[in-house]
């Protein structure tokens, strides 16, 4: 039984921190179905402890954070019904957690809500070094900073492109900030040119009941696709969902800060 687990976390750190690396979906859906809600989330976690530390940068929600849809909330958030471009989360704090996770409990029954994944770096390589260098400047902000826990500090303004190594660094990401910050135009010009190269390297898939996504915030950004038309007929107890936990990279891992 530990040679299993120990095999499962090896394969898990290769997929998120080794060459070529990043993400990783973990099939659970017959475990899913086996297990009550509870016990099955208690399972997941363990997963996730076996590469990293799970913890909420939220005090006023728990662990798993839910991520329902709503038809009145702004399309573009991640509980909003229409297209969630390419971001990090956490963008705008010191310590952003190392990495993003995703439990699908329900599907779209629409058919919608295709996830997304690019990987930054590779979209960074190809962009002109003029570009490159702009995005290296702290001249970039995007959303508030309040009732946080284990993220650091508030980083405002921060550069994109965080740190001197291209394939360790935070891509510090957002396409949200081209329509909500005040950029100058050679700043959002280039960001808007990374945002095209996202695009332009993206891989998508549906998450199906069970899945388990984990994405390297340092290597991947994700987002997305809409939800198919038509949430306004669905119940609410029928919409998708899923559920966030948020984990910060073991002290000997080579992906911690």
């Amino acid at each position: 039984m530990h040679l299993a687990r120990d095999e499962i976390a090896a394969t898990l750190r290769h997929a998120l921190t080794g060459e070529g690396g990043g993400y990783a979906v973990l099939r659970l859906g017959n475990l899913a179905k086996a297990l009550s809600g509870v016990r099955f989330r208690r399972l997941v976690t363990g997963f996730a402890a076996e590469v990293a530390v799970p913890f909420s940068p939220f005090p006023r929600w728990p662990l798993w954070k839910d991520i329902g849809f709503k038809v009145d909330k702004d399309p573009g958030k991640s509980s909003g019904i229409g297209y969630n471009a390419f971001h990090m989360d956490l963008v705008n704090g010191t310590r952003p957690p190392d990495y993003t996770t995703l439990l699908c409990v329900r599907l779209d029954p629409l058919g919608g809500g295709t996830s997304i994944l690019s990987d930054a770096h590779a979209a960074v390589a190809r962009l002109s070094e003029d570009n490159r260098a702009l995005l290296a400047e702290s001249a970039y902000h995007y959303g508030t900073f309040f009732d946080l826990h284990g993220v650091g500090e508030e980083y405002k303004p921060f550069p994109i492109l965080d740190g001197s190594d291209l394939g360790a660094g935070f891509v510090r990401f957002t396409a949200k900030m081209l329509e909500r910050s005040e950029l100058s135009q050679a700043h959002a010009d280039a960001a808007r040119e990374l945002a095209e190269e996202l695009v332009r390297g993206q891989v998508s898939f549906m998450l199906q009941p069970g899945d388990y996504l984990i994405v390297n915030q340092r290597r991947f950004l994700h987002g997305r696709k809409a939800l198919h038309s038509g949430q306004d007929t669905v119940p609410v107890a029928d919409r998708r969902l899923l559920l966030q936990l948020f984990l910060r990279a073991k002290a000997s891992d080579g992906s911690a800060a």
